[in-house]
């Protein structure tokens, strides 16, 4: 009858044969020689237990225990092995493991983006908030509310693109993609009461020819100041420190007077062209005159505040609004306003 040292034999002997099976179907053969329920060396030892006297029994269980434990150990460990191999040859087979990875690309801001964020931290220095506003518009805030009844010739300064209305409250309300984003001027001063700072980045809409300056689509941003005692001088400060902070101190600009029905008096800045510097006339982007207009201004009519409530007497406030493409282009160096939105690789990852 076989002893302690018999089973240590035994699972010596079963060790080193797992570790010679060379596939799955070699292992299956040893487990059940091994460890099957029916006939296999391990069973037939568990069976001599009984016929064992009664003081031999607890050693020879544990060699027993000890023995299979030792064979399964084995089975799991070259089991584990063998399946390991079985997809490393396949990866072999499928992949050339030698041939550099593929660069990971790093997404990133689109310029437009970039210079939104940048306009809104700099005037956020300054104490404006920035808010955004409906792209789709009613008449009345994108025109009326602003100085630009139905008839008025700079109505077809902004022509624009209008759309149907089933879903509002009133169907007849006509409503349009919003020409600038001026009429959260008003939006804002309905809800709030001075003293107002914010900017207004956000989409425009314009039934426009497109150049090298000029798109159908564009960005802009608005701000708004509405305060007692506030000047030009006061908006002069703001766009200036503006300019600087955005392009910095060699940036030329031009701030002379213009025309806007809800600001008086009005005026535009313009930035000195980076495309040509003024040396051009041909240049494309600035028409030859070596400016970039950038951005029109003014102080809130009269009328405009008193449409809101607020008594001009005692309140004044200043406006401004540019395109952020125009900005971006300035920054950038961007000779064609067309090339923000053709999602071309290689113009988008050079920033």
């Amino acid at each position: 009858m076989a002893g302690p040292q018999d089973l240590k034999a035994l699972a010596d002997r079963a060790v080193a044969e797992i570790a010679m099976c060379a596939d799955d179907a070699a292992l299956e053969a040893a487990r059940v020689r091994y460890l099957g329920r029916k006939d296999s060396e391990v069973t037939r030892a568990t069976k001599q237990i009984a016929s064992l006297p009664t003081k031999d029994k607890p050693a020879y269980g544990a060699a027993v225990n000890e023995a299979k434990a030792r064979i399964e150990s084995a089975l799991q460990s070259r089991s584990a092995a063998l399946h390991g191999a079985s997809i490393d040859s396949s990866l072999r087979e499928r992949v050339d493991l030698t041939l550099p990875p593929r660069p990971v690309r790093i997404g990133r801001l689109h310029p437009v983006t970039a210079t939104i964020r940048d306009v809104s931290r700099i005037f956020g220095t300054m104490g404006f908030e920035t808010i955004e506003g409906p792209e789709i518009e009613t008449d009345y805030y994108n025109f009326e509310a602003l100085n630009i009844p139905p008839g008025h010739p700079a109505r077809e300064k902004w022509d624009t693109l209008w759309v149907s209305n089933p879903l509002g409250d009133d169907p007849k309300v006509p409503l349009l993609g919003r020409t600038h984003t001026s009429p959260m001027q008003v939006r804002v001063m309905e809800k709030r009461k001075p003293p107002i700072r914010v900017v207004i980045p956000g989409r425009c809409y314009r039934y426009e020819a497109t150049d090298a300056i000029h798109e159908s689509i564009l960005h802009q941003y608005e701000g708004l100041a509405i305060d007692e005692k506030l000047t030009m001088a006061d908006l002069k400060g703001v766009l200036y420190s503006f300019a600087r902070q955005i392009f910095g101190s060699k940036s030329n600009v031009r701030f002379r007077p213009d025309y806007f029905p809800f600001t008086e008096p009005s005026a535009e800045i313009a930035f000195s062209c980076v495309i040509c510097e003024g040396k051009d006339p041909q240049c494309h982007t600035c028409g030859g005159d070596g400016w970039i207009e950038a951005a029109g201004c003014g102080m809130v009519h009269p009328d405009v505040l008193r449409r809101v409530g607020y008594d001009p007497d005692r309140y004044q406030g200043f406006a401004f609004g540019g395109g952020i493409e125009r900005l971006a282009m300035v920054m950038s160096g961007t000779p064609d306003i067309r090339l923000f939105a053709q999602n071309d690789l290689r113009f988008l990852e050079s920033f």
